[in-house]
């Protein structure tokens, strides 16, 4: 690693800690020439998780689609910002730990259910009016019927 100080290359480590829940180290380092101390960060490089859509088209993912959909669904609902990020972590979460490095806009959609479904019944209804794209109201009511009868 390069001094700032003096732009030597040759340092030792004087302390590490881990940081951010253990995704990167911080390192305090001092210059063999100069005996400047400075702080180096290492994180992880992470390769981005793309996103399948329907129409076959990749985009990378980000947690704040799935942010914006699960808060239009909550809105007006006693469902709390705590609880919403709760969701989003389990959901990122579950993504990354299966997923590898592309993932199903539909496998991210059903993990948005399978939870809301447990939290709100009714926040749940209107994501899958969006997320399923019903038709007509006999498709909407076989829908409610099922949480009814499921839940």
């Amino acid at each position: 690693m390069k001094c700032p100080f003096c732009e030597n290359i040759e340092d030792k480590v004087l302390e590490s800690r881990e940081i951010e829940e253990g995704k990167a180290v911080r390192r305090r380092r001092e210059c063999q020439s100069c005996r400047g101390r400075f702080t180096s960060y290492e994180r992880v490089e992470e390769k981005p998780i793309m996103v399948i859509k329907r129409d076959g088209r990749r985009e990378q993912f980000t947690r704040e689609k799935i942010e914006a959909g699960i808060s239009r669904a909550c809105e007006k609902r006693p469902v709390s910002s705590l609880m919403i990020d709760g969701l989003l972590d389990e959901i990122e979460k579950e993504i990354h730990r299966e997923a590898g490095r592309e993932v199903a806009s539909s496998k991210i959609g059903e993990l948005v259910m399978d939870r809301l479904q447990k939290v709100d019944k009714i926040a749940y209804v209107r994501f899958a009016t969006v997320y399923r794209k019903f038709e007509d109201l006999s498709e909407f009511v076989k829908e409610v019927k099922e949480i009814s009868i499921g839940g």
